[in-house]
């Protein structure tokens, strides 16, 4: 039997992304966001409220980035979601993050998160709140790597956010290879 709850953004899992833009006096700032995704082979999608100072940095600046919150850095992620950059002009420095400018846009890299997705504003909709951003270049710490020179997932350890328990996690174990074990039942 299945209990219903009605319509809620309840989905697994979310991502805890931390989206970090520069001021219009060049400091850094960083909010956490779970309402987003991948949208096309290079574009993320990511739902933010034209109130938060990262929306106005970002389309001021038309640019930002992504970087995966952690679970070493799990209450420094959290912090800058609990807090405004509209009150806190210094969170990201609070937080003990240091910035590293992007190459390819005008937007930091929180150095202490080891895997980032560099992105250029498409779009944006203050009615619906969608954001839309085109992924330049994903980067990634040598320490989050495998032998495979790829990200291991259970190197980086990303956190995910739980909706309805209002919990963090840390990603499982892998169970299976995507695009080949379902291959079988054809």
């Amino acid at each position: 039997m299945r209990k219903n709850f009605g319509a809620k953004p309840w989905t697994y899992p979310q991502p805890v992304f931390m989206i970090a833009t520069y001021g219009e006096d060049g400091t850094p700032d960083v909010m956490n966001a779970a309402w987003g995704g991948i949208s096309d082979d290079t574009q993320i999608s990511i739902c933010l409220s034209a109130n938060h100072k990262t929306t106005k940095n970002i389309l001021a600046r038309n640019a930002f980035t992504v970087s995966m919150a952690e679970a070493a850095y799990m209450k420094e992620c959290d912090y800058v979601g609990i807090v405004s950059g509209n009150d806190v002009p210094d969170k990201f420095a609070k937080a003990g993050f240091h910035a590293v400018r992007s190459e390819y846009v005008d937007a930091p890299i929180i150095q202490e998160l080891r895997m980032a997705v560099e992105c250029r504003l498409i779009s944006y909709d203050p009615k619906t709140c969608q954001l839309i951003g085109e992924i330049v270049n994903v980067s990634a710490d040598e320490s989050v790597l495998g032998r495979d020179r790829k990200i291991d997932p259970a190197k980086l350890q990303p956190i995910l956010f739980d909706p309805v328990n209002l919990g963090y996690h840390v990603i499982g174990e892998r169970v299976g290879n995507a695009f080949k074990d379902g291959i079988e039942l054809k």
